[in-house]
């Protein structure tokens, strides 16, 4: 099987924030689906072994900065190829508290979530989350996952769902 098939599949690139006790971690991500409008429901994977898991199965909300096409690439590779175990990554990037959570300055939107579920796989957690807040913060075009490996030549990190060994 041809495994770059899986990036002919329509993906956005996100940034996912949540509290890390009293301070805020989070991670880089591409798979993010709406799942229903009513109630407004998404889900998001995310690598056991990433720590913005942990944080997310202990407070149970997070937020999701959808990045544009003319957000800064600094952001995708401070949230995805270091960790928050070791590093406070919004020291490094704007952003703003929304509800609680820090958002991207950049992100051309953002939603608020709680989680209702979840679901364990062999390597990731499918997080099912109601959507409490969210808005447009600007027009830019949302950022695609063929976009950030066709123009910014970005890197998939290892613990990406999307991942693939070359």
């Amino acid at each position: 099987m041809n495994n770059n098939v899986f990036r002919n599949l329509s993906y956005g690139v996100y940034i996912v924030s949540c509290k890390n006790g009293e301070k805020y971690t989070g991670c880089t991500v591409n798979s993010i689906m709406q799942v229903t409008s009513s109630p407004a429901t998404v889900a998001l994977s995310v690598n056991r072994d990433n720590y913005t898991n942990s944080c997310i199965c202990e407070h149970k909300k997070f937020a999701i900065s959808i990045l544009s096409e003319k957000s800064n690439p600094l952001s995708i590779g401070t949230f995805g190829f270091r960790s928050g175990r070791d590093f406070e990554k919004f020291s490094v990037i704007e952003h703003k508290f929304i509800n609680d959570l820090p958002v991207i300055k950049d992100a051309c939107g953002y939603l608020i979530c709680e989680v209702s579920e979840k679901i364990e796989t062999s390597t990731h957690t499918l997080f099912l989350a109601n959507v409490v807040d969210g808005d447009v913060l600007n027009d830019e075009t949302p950022m695609t996952y063929s976009y950030y490996h066709k123009v910014i030549r970005g890197n998939t990190p290892k613990n990406a769902p999307s991942y693939i060994n070359e």
